[in-house]
Formats: C-alpha cells, sequence, structure tokens
C-alpha cells in the first residue's frame, strides 16, 4: 500500500508557476498559469491556492516573481520595492503564518546576498525552489512522525481529519494527510473520515479527493456528525493541521476544529495537530494574539448561484477559531511529536 502522491499544487515551470486551481476540484482538474506577483497575491486570496504551507511555498515564487518585474540595478532600491511586493502579498491571508515566514526568509536571503541586482535575482529563484523542496520533505518526515505517535490498538485506526491539511495545502504530501499518508503505507489505516468543513467545504472537495486519488478508504460527514460518530466507538484519534501555532500551543485552524478538539476531549479520544516548525509563531505568548479573518459573506448564504437564506439576515463568517493548548494530545512537526508545553524546545531549530 504505497502512497503514490502526484499532487504538487504549486509548481515552477521554466519562467513561470502553475498552481492546481482548488476552487475547481473536484469536478475539474485545472491549471492555472501566474507571471506576475499581483496575480500571485490574487490567487492566494482566492483560495485557488490555500493551505498554511502551500500559501508559505506560493508566496516564496510570488516574491521572486515580484522581484523579477522591479526594473532597478540600485541594490538599495531593490530592496525597497522588494519589500512593497512582500506587503501585497502579506495582506492576501492574515492568519497562516507561513505567508510571513516565506516573504520573510526571502527578504532575509535578498538583504544577505552579496552582488548585483540581477544575481540576487537568481538567488531568490533558487531560495523559492529550496522552500518547495524542503516543504515536501518536511511534511514527509512529519507524515512518519505522527505514525510513531498514533494509538497502537486497534492496528488498523480510523483516523477523523478536518479541512485539508493533505498535499493540496502543503508542497506535497501533507501534514495531516501526511499523517494518513504514512499509516495507509505502514498497514495502520483502515479508514478516514474527512468532515465536509463549512462553508467551502475543503474536507468533502479536496481531502475526500486526495484519498480517493491514491484509494485511500475515505467516509464524508458534515461536521456536526463528529459527536454522534466519535460516540459509535467509530474514531480511534483526531488528526488535523494548523494555520498559525502560538509560543505556548494554542492553534488557529479552520473554522470548526476547537469545537471538534471540544468533543474529541469529551470522547477521550487523542487530537493531534500536525504541522512543520514554520507555523509556530514564536513571537505570540497565547492564541488571543492570533489575527482571525473574516472572509466574504457569500460562503454561507450561496452555494454556486443560489441563495440558501431569506433576504435581511446577518452573518459572521470566521474563516479560522483558535483550539487551546490544553485541548491538543500532541503536536506533530518534522521534528517529532511534542505536548503543547514542549514546544519551546524548538524555538532555536526555527531560529537556525
Amino acid at each position: 500500500m504505497q502512497p503514490t502522491n502526484n499532487v504538487y499544487p504549486v509548481v515552477w515551470e521554466e519562467d513561470r508557476v502553475f498552481l492546481i486551481d482548488q476552487t475547481r476540484l473536484p469536478n475539474e482538474y485545472a491549471m492555472v498559469e501566474i507571471k506576475c506577483y499581483e496575480d500571485m497575491a490574487q490567487a492566494i486570496k482566492n483560495m485557488i491556492v490555500r493551505g498554511a504551507p502551500a500559501i508559505g511555498v506560493a508566496a516564496a515564487y510570488g516574491m521572486y516573481l515580484g522581484a523579477r518585474e522591479i526594473e532597478t540595478d540600485d541594490r538599495e532600491e531593490f530592496i525597497a520595492e522588494l519589500e512593497k511586493v512582500g506587503e501585497v502579498l502579506g495582506a492576501t491571508r492574515p492568519t497562516a503564518v507561513n505567508l510571513f515566514w516565506a516573504i520573510a526568509q526571502m527578504l532575509k536571503t535578498a538583504r544577505q546576498t552579496l552582488g548585483s541586482v540581477s544575481y540576487i535575482k537568481s538567488v531568490l529563484l533558487t531560495k523559492a525552489q529550496k522552500i518547495n523542496a524542503d516543504d515536501i520533505q518536511i511534511c514527509r518526515m512529519i507524515g512518519d512522525r505522527g505514525l510513531e505517535v498514533l494509538p497502537k490498538d486497534p492496528h488498523q485506526l480510523t483516523i477523523l481529519t478536518h479541512c485539508n491539511a493533505g498535499a493540496l495545502a502543503t508542497g506535497g504530501y501533507g501534514t495531516a494527510l501526511g499523517v494518513v499518508r504514512s499509516a495507509w503505507r505502514e498497514g495502520r489505516l483502515a479508514k478516514v473520515y474527512a468532515d465536509e468543513t463549512r462553508p467551502r467545504l475543503q474536507g468533502a472537495k479536496l481531502t475526500a479527493w486526495e484519498c480517493v486519488q491514491e484509494r485511500i478508504p475515505v467516509t464524508v460527514i458534515s461536521d456536526n456528525m463528529a459527536a454522534h460518530c466519535m460516540k459509535q466507538g467509530l474514531i480511534h484519534a483526531v488528526v488535523v493541521g494548523a494555520d498559525r501555532i502560538a509560543a505556548n500551543g494554542d492553534t488557529a485552524n479552520k473554522i470548526g476544529t476547537y469545537s471538534l478538539a471540544i468533543v474529541a476531549n469529551a470522547h477521550k479520544i487523542p487530537f493531534f495537530v500536525a504541522a512543520p516548525l514554520s507555523t509556530i509563531d514564536f513571537d505570540l505568548p497565547d492564541g488571543s494574539e492570533i489575527p482571525i479573518e473574516e472572509r466574504d459573506p457569500s460562503e454561507i448564504y450561496q452555494v454556486g448561484e443560489v441563495n440558501l437564506t431569506p433576504f435581511g439576515a446577518e452573518f459572521y463568517n470566521p474563516a479560522f477559531d483558535v483550539t487551546p493548548a490544553d485541548l491538543i494530545t500532541a503536536i506533530i512537526t518534522e521534528h517529532g511529536a511534542v505536548t503543547p508545553s514542549q514546544l519551546i524546545q524548538f524555538q532555536t531549530r526555527q531560529a537556525g
């Protein structure tokens, strides 16, 4: 049962980036061609590319595309213009810390690289490609580290996940679905339960699509069925991704994750967060300071062109919620799984 993961949502080819248009899945597999950083910013904002690590990879390439468009040979002027590119990209999705991490990495590379502006641009492309390749390798490591801490009994587990934290949300392989893929590879997985994940249905559309591609058994449930499934003994573990993790382990993830953690705790089911070190924001002491993106209310009241609600109703559409650290069994990173209180040991590794 070897994973055959060939899903790569962000691909550099010759002089441009190709993105899988995730807004068209599962009914249509289509690629979007990106040649300038403004188009990359729109693709991130409109969720053509989504998932914190994938956004980071896309932003890294966006920084290079922006650098390529800067017409100056003056180093200081070039850096100043590149910072403006970073501001545009950074304004697209405020919760995903990987976005800001990737922008910072690209700016740091530009500032530390000696030589001509032309040479700096070439180094920035190499850096973006390295961020991309590293993310794929990191996800594979997360998958294997997660396999080490999953319950030993029963041997074949049913794992519940929320939203999409798979290959589509990363450079490839996935974080939460990376754990699923590793479990499937080793014969430890019986089935995945995928929350549909209202309002954009990333679980029903994307997680289920990825599993079907690899013939991993998947059952889609509505978000409000999770507690019932746990009470029926159908779920052995919950594994989710993250968009930002505070220093104390409080975790921002797709809206609905917090309630899932509460019901998992009530049923004594382990609740794992899988994420790379780049998702941990050690500058934030706790989750109360994580910015929560609020999206267009049409995501709630419309399906396609069909209105679901009466005229005059009001709407509230936060894209994320914050799960307190005390509801999290362990946070799985490429360097191992630790309790939230042990995260601090990774701060020097992240800085390095």
